[in-house]
């Protein structure tokens, strides 16, 4: 997903060399996740959908094959690079920050890891919810970047604090571009303030271990914020040293905590 920042560049951009690891490394451990939340009754065959910060795509192509034929899935993101449209999947360039939603009768509105980085995500969640059907959804998905991200096995203790003081300085990056690191925690307030109802969530969190797919968006995380990373005062031999734990088998950490809110649109 390209993300926005308060001075209107982007936190992790779409067209960046790291962008397709990000994307991979996000979607190999939400994927799942998600394709639970948005089941039946919160997905139907024939459903208008639209996929929000779309990014890779992985799950308006999910979405699309769950509507069949007769469904409509539209899938935006500011840079579309990474989307392809087939079948009754649409793509359209569109910023939820500054653009009118693209209709005003989606059966469901799902959006990952977007809203967290907008400095109005309340608007915007109420914007949202201003674009959904009688009935329909809305499931809004974010890290809570305030759980600490508890070490469980490392070679050293200074490695473990090492980890510590790198992802420290990663969330002081996010919160200098806009960032609510506790977001996640207020979705569920929110939507019941724009007046959904049924709103549920849950959190999931789950250990990496070193050289797994989900560790590996540590690393491409710590490339794509380098700059912004040794301008907080990390040395790149700090950099390198933390690359080379996130791959060492006998490293373990719990994952981000993933919330996952949905609430529906009274009838």
């Amino acid at each position: 997903m390209a993300t926005a920042t308060s001075d209107d560049t982007y936190t992790f951009d779409n067209g960046a060399p790291d962008a397709v690891p990000q994307m991979h490394a996000l979607e190999s451990f939400l994927d799942p996740i998600t394709t639970r939340r948005l089941a039946r009754p919160v997905l139907q065959p024939g459903a208008t959908c639209w996929e929000v910060g779309a990014g890779g795509g992985s799950m308006a192509r999910r979405i699309a094959r769950a509507v069949g034929d007769d469904g409509h899935v539209l899938a935006t993101d500011i840079d579309p690079t990474h989307l392809v449209a087939e079948g009754n999947l649409h793509v359209r360039q569109h910023d939820v920050r500054t653009e009118p939603p693209p209709g005003d009768a989606f059966d469901l509105i799902h959006a990952r890891l977007v809203l967290l980085h907008l400095p109005d995500r309340r608007r915007v969640l109420r914007t949202l919810t201003g674009a959904l059907a009688p009935g329909g959804w809305l499931v809004v998905e974010e890290f809570d970047c305030t759980a600490p991200q508890r070490v469980l096995t490392a070679p050293t203790d200074d490695a473990a604090k090492l980890f510590a003081q790198v992802m420290d300085a990663m969330m002081g990056v996010l919160e200098d571009h806009g960032a609510d690191l506790g977001w996640a925690q207020d979705v569920h307030t929110e939507m019941a303030l724009a007046g959904l109802t049924e709103v549920d969530t849950i959190t999931h969190s789950q250990s990496w271990a070193g050289g797994s797919t989900g560790t590996s968006l540590y690393e491409t995380n710590s490339r794509q914020l380098e700059p912004d990373l040794l301008a907080a005062g990390l040395s790149p031999s700090q950099l390198n040293a933390f690359r080379r734990l996130v791959r060492d088998p006998g490293f373990a950490v719990m994952s981000y905590h993933f919330v996952s809110t949905r609430g529906r649109l009274p009838s």
